[in-house]
C-alpha cells in the first residue's frame, strides 16, 4: 500500500506521541478538526489530552510551546500555513532560537510549516520561509523533498534538543507517494545525491527536487548527464556534498522556489564561489521564483516559480557557456 507525503507526516507524529510521553501537538484546529490539511486527523482520539487546539494567535502558540519546552516537554507546533508563522516571529527567533545560548536550557520545539505554492494559494498562503529562518543562529531548518524524508526527518526533528523549523511542502502532500516508510534515514544536515551525473550539478531542495529530476530526464535525451543534489536541510547546509559534486561536474545551477534575493540559492553560490572557484568551468547560476508576491491565478502561478522546462533551459545555457 502506497504512502503519501502527508500520511508520512501524520505517521511520524503518531510514532513520536507513542514513543515519548513528553511529546504533544499544539496548533489551530489540530484536535477535533485534524489540522488544516488533516495531518493530525485521528490523533486526538488516540492520544487524549496531547493534541491540543490553540487560540488564534501564533505569538501565543509559540510562547506556550517555549514554556513547555523549558519545563521538559517536546512540543510539535502546527502553523496552518508557513506565511502565518511571521505572527510568531518574535517568539521563534528572539526567544526559542537564543534560549540555549542565553541560559543553557534546551528548547526542543518542532514548528511545522506547510510551505510553498499551490494553484490559487496567492500571496498569503504560498510563501517559502526557509531562508528567513535559516538566517538566525540556533534554528535547524529542514526541507524534506521525499515521502521517506518527511517521515524520518520529522522524527529526527522531535529528537533534537534545538528548535526545528520543518518546512513541509503543501504541493507534495498528495502528489507524492512511496511504497513504504523506512526505519531510518540520512543524518540531520546531510545532503543526498538524488541523481548521478557528469556534466553539471543542480543543487535544490523541497518540491523543486522533482522539477529538477524531470529536467534532468529531458536533458538526458540531449546526451547530458546532470547530477542533482537534494539539500534536505538548509540549516545546517551540507557544503561538503555540494563541493564534491561541483568538483565532478564543473558547473552549478541552484534552484529554489523562494524569492531570489538573499535566499538559499544565493548562499550555496556564495559558498561554492568562495571555496571552489578553481573547480568551476562556468559562472554558477541560480533559478528562483519571480521577485513578486505569489499570484493567485493558476496560469500566473505556473510561470511564477521554476518548472522542469525552465530548469532544463537554464541548464542548457550553463552547459553551452
Amino acid at each position: 500500500m502506497s504512502v503519501t507525503y502527508l500520511q508520512a507526516i501524520a505517521d511520524a507524529q503518531a510514532k513520536a506521541l507513542a514513543d515519548d510521553d513528553r511529546v504533544f501537538i499544539y496548533g489551530q484546529d489540530v484536535g477535533r478538526f485534524g489540522g488544516a490539511f488533516k495531518a493530525t486527523k485521528g490523533l486526538a482520539a488516540k492520544f487524549p489530552g496531547r493534541v491540543i487546539d490553540a487560540p488564534l494567535s501564533e505569538d501565543a502558540i509559540m510562547g506556550v510551546a517555549i514554556g513547555a519546552a523549558i519545563e521538559g516537554m517536546r512540543p510539535i507546533v502546527e502553523m496552518q500555513f508557513a506565511d502565518f508563522s511571521t505572527c510568531g516571529l518574535n517568539q521563534i527567533v528572539n526567544h526559542a532560537a537564543t534560549l540555549f545560548y542565553r541560559t543553557e536550557v534546551p528548547c526542543p520545539i518542532v514548528v511545522r510549516l506547510p510551505s510553498g505554492g499551490t494553484e490559487g494559494g496567492g500571496p498569503f498562503h504560498s510563501q517559502s520561509m526557509e531562508a528567513i529562518y535559516a538566517h538566525y543562529p540556533g534554528l535547524v531548518v529542514m526541507t524534506p523533498a521525499t515521502v521517506e524524508d518527511a517521515y524520518t526527518m520529522l522524527l529526527d526533528a522531535v529528537a533534537i534538543d534545538d528548535p526545528v523549523i520543518f518546512c513541509e511542502h503543501k504541493f507534495l502532500y498528495y502528489h507524492l507517494k512511496a511504497d513504504g516508510l523506512p526505519a531510518s534515514g540520512l543524518p540531520v544536515g546531510k545532503a543526498r545525491i538524488a541523481r548521478r551525473g557528469r556534466d553539471a550539478t543542480i543543487v535544490t531542495y523541497s518540491a523543486m527536487l522533482h522539477e529538477s529530476l524531470a529536467a534532468a530526464e529531458e536533458l538526458e535525451s540531449d546526451g547530458y548527464q546532470v547530477e542533482i543534489v537534494d539539500l534536505r536541510t538548509v540549516k545546517p547546509l551540507d557544503t561538503d556534498t555540494v563541493l564534491a559534486s561541483v568538483a565532478r561536474t564543473g558547473r552549478l545551477l541552484c534552484v529554489g522556489e523562494s524569492w531570489p534575493w538573499g535566499g538559499v540559492t544565493a548562499e550555496v553560490i556564495a559558498r561554492v564561489s568562495a571555496e571552489a572557484f578553481g573547480m568551476l568551468d562556468a559562472p554558477p547560476q541560480r533559478l528562483n521564483a519571480l521577485d513578486t508576491p505569489v499570484p493567485y491565478h493558476p496560469a500566473l502561478w505556473g510561470t511564477h516559480r521554476p518548472t522542469a522546462g525552465t530548469i532544463a533551459a537554464a541548464t542548457r545555457r550553463l552547459l553551452e557557456f
